[in-house]
C-alpha cells in the first residue's frame, strides 16, 4: 500500500496504476451534485472558485450530522456517476482527482486521460471507518447546501483503490 501525500503532483498520478493502494495524506474536498453544479456554474462565468483545483483531489461525500466529540460524521462515498456531467470541466480546469464509488462515463474517461487525472474508489459501507480517517473538516464554501456544501477536510491513513489511471486502464472493464 502507497502513501501518498497531498497535493497530487502530475509526477506521482503518472506512476499510479489501476488496483494500486493508497493511504491519502493532507488536505481533499468535498463536494457533492448540487456543489458541483454551482462549481460549474462559476467555470462557465468566469468567476473564481472557492479552492484551487490544481493538484487538488474531490470526494463525493455528504456527512452525516456530526456527534458530540467527533470531526464528523459518517463519511462513506457517494455513487460517482451523479457528478459526470459536471466532471470533465472540473478537469478541464485542473482537478486532478476524485474520490468515489461505481464507474464514470465515457466524457468523464475521456477527461480523465486528456487531463492526466486518475479516478479513486472509495468503498461504499464504510462511512464509519473513512470518518476515522479525517482530522478536521470545515464548511468551505456553499454553507446554504448543508451536507452537499463543499468541505475542506484533512485526512490521514484514507484508504483508496485507484480505479481508473491517468493511461485510461479501468478496474470496471
Amino acid at each position: 500500500m502507497r502513501e501518498i501525500q497531498l497535493p497530487l503532483e502530475k509526477s506521482l498520478v503518472k506512476e499510479l496504476t489501476v488496483g494500486e493502494e493508497l493511504r491519502l495524506n493532507g488536505t481533499i474536498y468535498v463536494g457533492r451534485d448540487q456543489a458541483h453544479q454551482r462549481l460549474t456554474r462559476l467555470i462557465e462565468n468566469s468567476e473564481a472558485l472557492p479552492f484551487e483545483l490544481k493538484g487538488n483531489i474531490i470526494y463525493y461525500m455528504g456527512p452525516s450530522p456530526t456527534p458530540e466529540g467527533r470531526v464528523i460524521g459518517s463519511a462513506g462515498p457517494t455513487t460517482a456517476g451523479r457528478m459526470d456531467p459536471f466532471t470533465p470541466a472540473l478537469l478541464d480546469r485542473g482537478l486532478t482527482a476524485m474520490i468515489g464509488k461505481g464507474n464514470r462515463n465515457q466524457s468523464v474517461y475521456d477527461a480523465i486521460i486528456r487531463n492526466g487525472a486518475v479516478f479513486l474508489y472509495a468503498f461504499g459501507g464504510c462511512g464509519a471507518l473513512y470518518s476515522d480517517k479525517i482530522t478536521s473538516s470545515e464548511v468551505l464554501a456553499f454553507d446554504d447546501l448543508g451536507p452537499e456544501a463543499i468541505y475542506k477536510l484533512k485526512v490521514k491513513d484514507f484508504p483508496v483503490l485507484v480505479a481508473i489511471d491517468c493511461r485510461g486502464n479501468n478496474i470496471f472493464k
